[in-house]
């Protein structure tokens, strides 16, 4: 039997930052993933401490968007690369109004750090109205974050590229198959309603799409564009725009209504002529309160879930697995926030 302190489930954001938190710590931990790629994987990897919806900030988006750098700073010591594109989201304004609610906004204390007040007016795209400058804000290289980060638990022989089998664990002996493990953080995503021991924590789908497209007529800019959804180059040739939001069309598939309302809308932003290469889909597990659910099983408390991450998984995913860590390691008491026992009579 070999022993170790952690056994994480699941390979998306929160799977990945509880590692590098294990790293840090010197803990004997492996990872099982399954190989196939969920929400954070297909996600755009924006980093952005504003909600451009409606111009407002949320819990806590000063101190995950410094514990972020400061994440991605560590990861590079040992992957060799750092993985925060520093392009700043420019927001465009759907008309007139829009400009002024965010000059009015730029002026309170909470969001005068994210609203840059010196608008722009931008080539090949259409933007009658200019664009804001969202500061502090970037995006992840999402493909490379999670390609390096797998290839570095496997070579550091953390990764087991297996789906975990709930049937070979005996929580009240804490071993699973021929592993003896101290705890067991569970980070399925969606997945958690398959788990026996968290299926009933109130996660919720939320269907997403994007479209990978080529533009006949490149933007040769350094910042990522957001109207409707976020347009930005993922090499060379090709850009990612999207994604949407659907909590009812949940079959496991593209939908086409999904994929026009796309088109249409990378239509309305850009006058051009472009291809759609690829349509990709995930669900992301969301909250109805907005806060990641963090906590253990009633019966077997060494058995953890880090779940609920919903559209903000790199910015949660990452300040709350140092939240979760100093939890079991030091007793830190977790916030009742994201304290799953919120959920509990």
């Amino acid at each position: 039997m070999r022993e170790v302190d952690y056994i994480i489930v699941g390979d998306g954001y929160a799977a990945l930052f509880f590692a590098h938190q294990l790293i840090k710590a010197g803990k004997e931990f492996v990872l099982y993933s399954e190989g196939k790629k969920g929400a954070s994987q297909v996600s755009a990897g924006i980093v952005n401490p504003v909600v451009l919806k409606k111009f407002t900030t949320f819990w806590l988006a000063q101190e995950q968007i410094d514990a972020l750098k400061d994440t991605l700073t560590e990861i590079a010591t040992y992957t060799g690369k750092n993985y925060l594109v520093e392009e700043s989201i420019h927001r465009i304004f759907h008309d007139e109004k829009e400009r002024e609610l965010w000059l009015k906004k730029a002026q309170t204390e909470d969001l005068s750090p994210f609203l840059n007040i010196d608008f722009k007016s931008l080539d090949k795209v259409h933007n009658p109205f200019g664009a804001g400058k969202v500061n502090q804000s970037a995006r992840l290289d999402v493909d490379r974050f999670f390609a390096d980060m797998l290839s570095y638990l496997k070579e550091q022989g953390h990764l087991i590229e297996k789906r975990f089998d709930y049937s070979k664990l005996d929580a009240a002996k804490s071993t699973y198959a021929a592993l003896v493990y101290r705890s067991i953080v569970f980070c399925e995503g969606m997945g958690v309603v398959n788990n026996p021991y968290f299926a009933q924590i109130p996660v919720v789908p939320n269907k997403g799409h994007h479209l990978k497209v080529i533009l006949s007529t490149p933007l040769n800019n350094s910042y990522t564009l957001k109207k409707k959804h976020f347009l930005f180059p993922m090499n060379s040739e090709s850009y990612y725009y999207g994604g949407t939001y659907d909590r009812h069309q949940l079959e496991d598939g593209t939908d086409d209504s999904a994929t026009e309302e796309l088109v249409k809308g990378l239509e309305e932003l850009y006058p051009h002529a472009f291809e759609v290469e690829e349509v990709n889909f995930g669900f992301r597990p969301t909250v109805k309160d907005r806060r990641p659910i963090l906590g253990s099983n009633i019966l077997y408390p060494n058995l953890y879930v880090f779940n609920g991450l919903g559209a903000r998984g790199i910015l949660n995913g990452n300040y709350f697995a140092k939240t979760l860590v100093n939890h079991i390691e030091a007793g830190v008491p977790l916030p009742d926030e994201v304290n799953l026992k919120r959920f509990q009579p």
